[in-house]
């Protein structure tokens, strides 16, 4: 893919942006190789680190250049937000490492994913109405979902960039490491914990979670009829009974 770097480990692929000449711009072509590692999580799921490296940049949002000539009929193609939208649903838990600018649509794919963790000079922001044109990948609900409503349009009506203390501050990441070295062991760190869990729990809990209000408590009950007949919930069950008799 020349426009990401992937890497396949046995529980989770790591994905690279690799558009250092535009600092990770988000271009058609980059949206067109995300449907693809999409695809491939969702035959065989897994859980997904998405990271911009450790060079200082994430993404430093859409490629304007591409976003100018845009007309009616390319804003509702949901050229980006189709791709993100796919990315909040894999099946599996995804985290996006970032070290310095997630900015515009850079911005709305880390939100696209279930956590982050940053460098303390990551920056995130929305410029879009400065340019014209309004957040339309995501931001407009994923980012009240994190930081309230109020903020959020605070945010998204001026165009204010948010530094990494207070994008921490505020629960829009969940981890800022101090050095950039630091970055891809903390994001692993989260998804190793992950791994440490069931694999069906882990798709079912983030299927939950993510579903809306009026799906519970149903979902939940169907969810966990469906794991209390799993033969993994009694192994690891009976696992933990051994563990704790006197001796063992």
């Amino acid at each position: 893919m020349s426009g990401l770097r992937v890497e396949e480990h046995p529980d989770r692929l790591v994905v690279t942006l690799d558009r250092p000449e535009k600092r990770n711009a988000i271009d058609a072509d980059l949206i067109a190789e995300l449907h693809r590692v999409c695809a491939e999580l969702e035959a065989r799921p897994r859980l997904l680190l998405l990271t911009g490296g450790t060079d200082g940049i994430f993404a430093g949002g859409a490629d304007i250049g591409q976003l100018r000539e845009r007309g009616r009929l390319d804003a509702l193609a949901a050229i980006n937000s189709a791709a993100f939208a796919r990315i909040r649903a894999l099946p599996m838990p995804t985290v996006a490492a970032l070290d310095g600018p997630a900015l515009g649509g850079g911005a709305e794919l880390a939100y696209a994913c279930d956590l982050r963790v940053c460098t303390d000079r990551a920056v995130f922001g929305q410029p879009e109405v400065r340019l014209g044109i309004l957040a339309g990948a995501g931001a407009t609900h994923r980012l009240p979902a994190l930081v309230g409503e109020a903020r959020a349009k605070e945010l998204l009506f001026t165009g204010r960039r948010v530094n990494a203390a207070e994008a921490l501050r505020i629960g829009l990441v969940n981890r800022v490491v101090a050095e950039p070295g630091e970055l891809l062991a903390a994001a692993h760190g989260l998804l190793d914990e992950m791994a440490k869990g069931s694999a069906l729990a882990l798709r079912l809990t983030k299927l939950a979670v993510d579903a809306p209000a009026a799906a519970h408590p149903h979902l939940d009950l169907v969810s966990q009829a469906v794991l209390f007949e799993d033969e993994e919930k009694h192994r690891r069950m009976t696992e933990f009974l051994q563990r704790r008799r006197p001796g063992s």
